[in-house]
């Protein structure tokens, strides 16, 4: 996992590896995942991350933590290879500012790195902005992603 932005801009992309880099992350992601309490968040991403679960952010030139992506890596037989997004949010302070597109190059980069054939993530229908920027990065909507839960299956 690469620790630089390939744009060579002033946006810094660093892998959060560490508690307190996790922890730095958090502010922003809780505008995404807002039901996700302050101190869960390390435990968590701690508890995914045997599990493929990898944590990046987008600092400005001053280190605060601008943009935030959470991504693992897996293999589908209709992808082969993919790196999958489960999170990618942007600071709404820091909103049209190059962080989310940075970090986006930086995930395509690392997807181009690492041999994946596709990079896909899943949006909220509601998330409009989000899926304006997504167009504008080059994707497009692949189908629908159907859920339910557990306690359906019995």
């Amino acid at each position: 996992m690469r620790d630089v932005d390939p744009r060579q801009s002033m946006t810094a992309i660093r892998a959060a590896t560490s508690d307190d880099e996790i922890r730095r992350c958090w502010p922003v992601l809780r505008q995404l995942r807002p039901h996700v309490e302050e101190a869960d968040f390390v435990p968590a991403v701690r508890r995914m991350a045997p599990h493929g679960f990898r944590l990046v952010f987008a600092e400005d030139e001053r280190g605060e933590v601008r943009a935030v992506a959470g991504y693992r890596v897996t293999e589908m037989l209709r992808t082969g290879l993919m790196l999958e997004v489960d999170d990618l949010v942007t600071d709404a302070e820091a909103r049209s500012g190059g962080f989310g597109r940075a970090l986006m190059d930086w995930l395509v980069a690392e997807a181009e790195a690492l041999g994946c054939s596709v990079i896909e993530l899943d949006s909220g229908v509601q998330r409009h902005d989000a899926h304006r920027f997504y167009f504008r990065e080059g994707m497009h909507i692949l189908g629908y992603h159907f859920s339910m839960s557990p306690r359906r299956l019995r």
